[in-house]
């Protein structure tokens, strides 16, 4: 049974997660979430994902939700995604999951509340609210400058200390 990736594009996790299908020829089956629409929430969505957003998958009759989880998971379930992605060696994989998490509240954070904030909210029937802008776009400048300066730093090499993400 091919996976299913229910997503959004507009979402950058469901982005992360169409990407990294692609680039390791996982063979998917994409099913469009519109946000918009508030497809989100409904009943048939949220017995997919109960906390109501995307990413989620299904791959036969297991459910997953949240970006970072299913990028685990699909390095780990299907063969031939390359070693790099999610190494087998625990100290590599501990510094993997400590990107994972400093994403989720800090870069991740600061870009979605930037743009909801100063584009995406009226989509949404929601206000712009300049003011969130302005704190969200210091998070991220502040995110931007510690993913040079801590793990890009010297050489340029990735937080593993090869070339590759």
């Amino acid at each position: 049974m091919k996976l299913k990736v229910y997503a959004e594009r507009m979402s950058q996790p469901s982005r992360a997660v169409i990407i990294f299908c692609k680039v390791n020829g996982i063979d998917y089956e994409e099913i469009k979430v519109d946000i918009s629409k508030r497809q989100h929430l409904t009943p048939e969505f949220a017995d997919i994902n109960p906390m109501k957003k995307v990413p989620a998958i299904v791959d036969g009759r297991f459910k997953l939700f949240e970006s970072h989880a299913i990028l685990i998971y699909l390095a780990c379930a299907f063969p031939g995604v390359a070693d790099h992605w999610y190494p087998a060696d625990l100290f590599k994989r501990s510094k993997i999951h400590s990107v994972l998490d400093w994403h989720h509240s800090n870069l991740r954070h600061g870009a979605v509340t930037y743009v909801l904030n100063t584009t995406l909210a009226p989509a949404l029937g929601l206000p712009l609210n300049p003011r969130a802008a302005a704190e969200a776009e210091k998070l991220l400048t502040s995110s931007l400058s510690k993913i040079e300066s801590i793990w890009l730093k010297g050489s340029g090499r990735f937080l593993l200390g090869g070339n590759q993400p």
